[in-house]
């Protein structure tokens, strides 16, 4: 009995010894599997994008437009239509992107509107920095008002002036681009008006002449020709109006 007893009592030893080696050797191949699947897992397009998603990396799709022939579409339209009969419809059919991608590239209609007047005035009138350049006051109200009508003329372009056109029958939702638009305007007549005044101290200009007032007045030519200009005038008949205010000049 005795030594049954102690067989036993060896046998159990040695099951407790080996049974936790074989019962480790299970568990870390178990382990090692699953270490496999995650490294798996992590190596995978899908994971590696949901990981770069939750990590506030957003891998969008590419633009598929140019933003520069987008915002030319739009002045053109804006040009035609002016700012307030512009639709967004009329934008996304002539500029051929929907409207998300309106907003997210020039912003909303107000924010495209300015920046149509950003490169309005560094394409179609540069002739104006020019013509301050003139050597006389007289020359540079010439300049000026023969660049004009050369702009609203020229066959490509549509009619009207976009600065004048565009702040026609603006209403109460549309006053800001009016102001916008009224103020580069009052900045085009000071620069004017600063030239005239410098003139005046040169002796180009007589010295009863007021320089405020001869701004005034070509810039009130240069808008009468674009209002005319849209109304079908012709560069022949815009130039009669240029000889015409010519002949009150001053000297």
């Amino acid at each position: 009995m005795y030594r049954w007893v102690r067989q036993y009592l060896v046998w159990a030893a040695k099951l407790v010894t080996f049974l936790p080696l074989d019962t480790k050797h299970v568990l870390r191949c178990l382990n090692m599997r699953k270490d496999t699947k995650k490294k798996k897992r992590s190596n995978s397009p899908v994971s590696g994008h949901l990981a770069g998603a939750r990590g506030g990396v957003h891998l969008g799709r590419p633009r598929a437009f140019d933003p520069d022939t987008a915002l030319e579409a739009a002045l053109r339209v804006f040009w035609t239509k002016g700012y307030e009969g512009t639709a967004l419809s009329d934008l996304t059919a002539a500029m051929g992107i929907n409207r998300p991608s309106i907003y997210a590239t020039f912003g909303n209609k107000e924010a495209l509107f300015r920046k149509v007047l950003d490169r309005y005035n560094a394409k179609m009138t540069g002739f104006t920095a020019e013509a301050l350049k003139e050597p006389t006051a007289r020359a540079v109200a010439q300049a000026l008002l023969a660049g004009t009508a050369d702009l609203l003329s020229c066959p490509g372009n549509p009619k009207g002036c976009l600065t004048v056109q565009g702040a026609l029958a603006c209403g109460d939702e549309a006053d800001p681009i009016r102001k916008e638009l009224i103020a580069r305007r009052a900045t085009g007549e000071a620069a004017l008006r600063e030239r005239f005044t410098r003139a005046k101290a040169e002796g180009d200009l007589p010295a009863g002449a007021d320089a405020a007032d001869l701004a005034r007045y070509v810039m009130a030519v240069m808008h009468g020709m674009s209002v005319q200009s849209a109304g079908g005038a012709s560069r022949e008949e815009l130039q009669g109006v240029i000889d015409l205010s010519l002949r009150a000049w001053p000297g």
